[in-house]
């Protein structure tokens, strides 16, 4: 988190943030809720002290390398309905900024 505050305040300083919108998705090893207790931590004395801080969670999706389906999937274990266990992760090991607003 400090250094996405840090890359966020170089880009938008002197302007000061009012909103920082993450996009973090379910297979990126990240808890949501410690983001957040984190950014009040390390958005003190900066541009995004007392910004609101949004998180869009994106699901987990994988390909199936055998029979190209596609499908929701919880972990990098899951396995295809067709039975092949060689899945693609497409979607959830997502952690960049979506949205800054600055006012």
């Amino acid at each position: 988190m400090e250094a996405i505050v840090d890359a966020v305040e170089e880009r938008i300083s002197p302007a000061r943030a009012a909103r920082l919108r993450l996009q973090i998705g379910r297979l990126a090893g990240v808890v949501p809720d410690a983001l957040r207790f984190c950014f009040e931590i390390c958005a003190r004395g900066t541009a995004l002290q007392g910004a609101v801080l949004e998180i869009d969670e994106v699901s987990g999706r994988g390909r199936c390398r055998l029979c190209n389906g596609e499908m929701a999937i919880a972990s990098f274990v899951d396995v295809c309905p067709c039975g092949s266990a060689d899945v693609e992760v497409v979607a959830g090991q997502e952690l960049s900024e979506k949205e800054v607003v600055v006012h």
